[in-house]
């Protein structure tokens, strides 16, 4: 009676997408226009401020450049327009046009990517504590971030190499997740975290021990430092390659809003309405791993975004991914794009690491969402 039961909910919530009545469940055409109209105009009122949020954060930072002198250089350089040649060389273009605009876009590229990876995620493995870096990536990450630092490895790829021995030890620690999960049958949603863990748990280890044997304390805080997560290394080169690829896989996870919506309820259910999840979720994850895989190659470590993002979003706006996915997507820009100012601005002739930032406000949002019990699917617990 239970799966049947989940049968009909599921079925009910697939009417209520495409707008038929079901009277059971108290969802008719008004109702379902009224929560689309909700939707696209918070749509469009968030892409409003994601647009000025760029707009605005290229006005901050340790340089004093005027914000007349800021949009004159981004005018000229995105409309050619006469009588500002003046701005398209020297100090001022460079800093604004070189230096802050491609953070700000990496910042929104990062954000995006790292938000709707968490929403996938806690889909994936059905747990709501779930964020990018739960099966390992990070660790991973960290580990060819340790390995380029301390002793040189990948050193061919130039000035990035800390990076791109990050994104490989990301996908490596992935590849390694999904090959054990796949040991002795079905790779569910526990095995797939329990391999997670002990990918982790193994990366972490082998990175402490290059850090032991190599006994450089200058590297060390390299190692430190990058895992923190920072923006500050954006250039225009990186980022024409990110985000493109972030676009199209976070575009990619909207499309596969009905197989996500149907993860919520279980592998037994969705084989009774005839969808086999398993090859699906492999999917997925390595998406999510190429995607995640890139942040970290231009951003380093950044926690927490995956994880509170998708849980403010899912508390207003419910576990229905086609609107989940877009919603979690802008938010995620924003909030990094904001995260990044304060970074620039809250230390004097400095800057404090984005990472620290993000953590100092997500783990008390995390604590208060566990509070409330309502850090479930749709506010379940």
């Amino acid at each position: 009676m239970e799966v049947n039961f989940q049968i009909y909910h599921y079925w009910c919530s697939e009417c209520a997408m495409k707008g038929v009545s079901v009277k059971k469940e108290n969802v008719n055409g008004k109702k379902w226009f009224r929560q689309t109209s909700l939707y696209l105009l918070v749509a469009a009122v968030l892409l409003i401020l994601l647009i000025a949020s760029v707009l605005i954060s290229i006005t901050f930072g340790n340089a004093d450049i005027s914000v007349k002198e800021v949009y004159q250089v981004v005018f000229y350089e995105l409309f050619h327009v006469k009588g500002l040649e003046e701005y398209g060389t020297g100090a001022v273009h460079d800093v604004v046009w070189l230096i802050r605009f491609p953070r700000a876009v990496l910042a929104v590229a990062v954000g995006m990517g790292l938000a709707v990876c968490g929403a996938v995620m806690q889909a994936v493995v059905k747990n709501s504590l779930a964020d990018p870096y739960v099966l390992g990536i990070s660790s991973g990450a960290t580990l060819g971030a340790t390995l380029a630092i301390m002793l040189g490895i990948g050193t061919m790829f130039g000035s990035n190499s800390v990076g791109i021995m990050a994104f490989f030890g990301a996908l490596a620690a992935s590849f390694l997740v999904l090959f054990i999960s796949n040991i002795g049958g079905r790779p569910g949603a526990a095995k797939l975290i329990l391999a997670g863990m002990a990918v982790s748990a193994v990366c972490s280890a082998f990175s402490s021990f290059v850090l032991y044997i190599a006994n450089d304390k200058g590297a060390s805080q390299s190692v430190t430092y990058w895992s923190m997560g920072s923006l500050a290394g954006a250039k225009w080169e990186n980022v024409a390659v990110i985000l493109p690829v972030i676009l199209i896989g976070c575009l990619l996870f909207w499309t596969q809003y009905r197989n996500l919506n149907l993860m919520l309820y279980g592998d037994e259910t969705a084989i009774t309405l005839g969808t086999d999840l398993q090859n699906v979720r492999m999917c997925y994850m390595l998406l999510v791993s190429v995607i995640v895989g890139f942040a970290v190659y231009a951003a380093g470590m950044i926690g927490f975004v995956g994880l509170i993002i998708p849980h403010a979003v899912r508390l207003i706006f419910g576990t229905d991914h086609r609107r989940l996915i877009p919603l979690c997507a802008l938010c995620g820009a924003i909030f990094l794009i904001w995260c990044d100012v304060l970074c620039r601005v809250i230390l004097e002739n400095s800057e404090m690491p984005i990472g620290i930032l993000v953590s100092l406000v997500g783990a008390p949002c995390f604590i208060y969402l566990m509070v409330r019990k309502s850090h479930g699917f749709g506010g379940a617990e």
